[in-house]
């Protein structure tokens, strides 16, 4: 009998399918071996920004789409699906229910400890939400940032050394970028305390985190480009924020299924 993790609730957010850097092998891996009463998917699931430029769908990104829909008809699992930025065309259409699916805006979550409230974020990104044109630059330059990381990390495994994100160390160490995510941190404690919340659940800034802000229980859910990590909830409550190397020591990938570096990192 296959291995699995039993929680009560798993939040995932910018996992950006339809993009080359979207660690889709990886996070098909990790749901494939979860079993969970409610799936958060908190935003940046699907990328309609890089679909609309060119975008790089796969039959597993296909599979992603089968694997969350055999959750919801199989497993009896709710499906709580939050628009992101890069997914905003559904705003035009919110809210919506399909039985046990739900597509909203924003979400309050009562946990057993605390109520937490989930919300991609991206309403305290000021470039987001008022200049879309600065934001599609920015991305377009993360998009190369993240293409150059793919060459580097073709050498370093040559080399024989492990996986470093390239970008990741810059986001980390350019001070305008630390005093952004800093911001956003206290801007969005703010707003679930706004709303009678002692906990937030957010994504967005691919920066996981899992840290008190005054009394707000403040938790990222980083991503499925660079930090490969999701929030899980435990039968008693407890909120956990876990990594994919973590993840692996427990439920290892296949032989077969191990992802390799792209032989040419610069091809898409």
């Amino acid at each position: 009998m296959k291995s699995l993790l039993r929680v009560k609730t798993v939040i995932l957010s910018d996992v950006h399918l339809g993009t080359r850097d979207c660690k889709i092998l990886e996070v098909n891996h990790f749901l494939r071996h979860v079993r969970c009463q409610r799936l958060i998917l908190n935003g940046d699931i699907i990328d309609g920004w890089q679909l609309q430029r060119s975008g790089n769908w796969t039959k597993a990104h296909t599979r992603f789409i089968r694997i969350v829909l055999k959750m919801l008809e199989k497993r009896n699992t709710e499906v709580i699906y939050l628009r992101g930025n890069h997914d905003d065309i559904l705003s035009s259409f919110l809210p919506l229910e399909f039985e046990a699916l739900q597509i909203v805006e924003e979400y309050v979550h009562e946990g057993i400890l605390r109520p937490y409230l989930v919300l991609h974020g991206d309403v305290f990104d000021t470039v987001t939400k008022n200049f879309a044109w600065l934001a599609h630059l920015g991305d377009f330059g993360y998009t190369m940032l993240l293409k150059l990381n793919r060459f580097y990390n073709v050498w370093r495994a040559w080399r024989g050394k492990e996986y470093w994100s390239l970008s990741r160390a810059i986001k980390a160490r350019v001070k305008t970028a630390v005093n952004h995510i800093s911001k956003f941190e206290e801007h969005i404690a703010e707003l679930a305390q706004s709303k009678g919340c002692t906990g937030v659940l957010c994504g967005h800034i691919h920066t996981p985190a899992d840290k008190y802000i005054g009394e707000v229980h403040y938790m990222n859910s980083g991503d499925w480009v660079e930090s490969l990590t999701a929030i899980v909830e435990h039968e008693d409550g407890r909120m956990e924020l876990i990594s994919f190397a973590s993840f692996l020591e427990k439920f290892p990938f296949p032989q077969e299924d191990i992802p390799h570096f792209d032989e040419n990192p610069l091809a898409g």
